[in-house]
């Protein structure tokens, strides 16, 4: 089962990673000045990431594919890693939609 965890970074702005099952990020949400926003921010995954068009499929400027997670107003709510494949960049998607919904959460702030 997946997981999400909140981090606090050295600029004190909060953060999200979406784990999978096996441990590895597979969705890292932006900056967060409160807990709240943060937590808000979860909520807004485990909503949006059951819709497809709400997935972005990109590629960065060195050709490497990856994935925005959008929420209803346009704004990124989460990115993914960088992938060697778009085969790769899927199942990235795929994992996100599996594990959003009931991932459990970790507050490591």
């Amino acid at each position: 089962m997946g997981k999400f965890e909140i981090t606090k970074r050295k600029n004190g702005d909060y953060q999200f990673n979406l784990k999978a099952g096996n441990g590895q990020v597979i969705l890292t949400s932006q900056g967060y000045s409160t807990k709240s926003g943060c937590e808000n921010g979860i909520e807004s995954v485990r909503k949006n990431s059951q819709d497809d068009k709400h997935f972005d499929r990109l590629e960065s400027s060195s050709g490497k594919p990856y994935f925005n997670l959008t929420s209803t107003n346009g704004q990124i709510i989460g990115t993914s890693e960088m992938y060697e494949s778009t085969s790769s960049r899927d199942n990235g998607i795929e994992s996100v939609k599996k594990n959003a919904p009931d991932a459990s959460l970790d507050d490591q702030s």
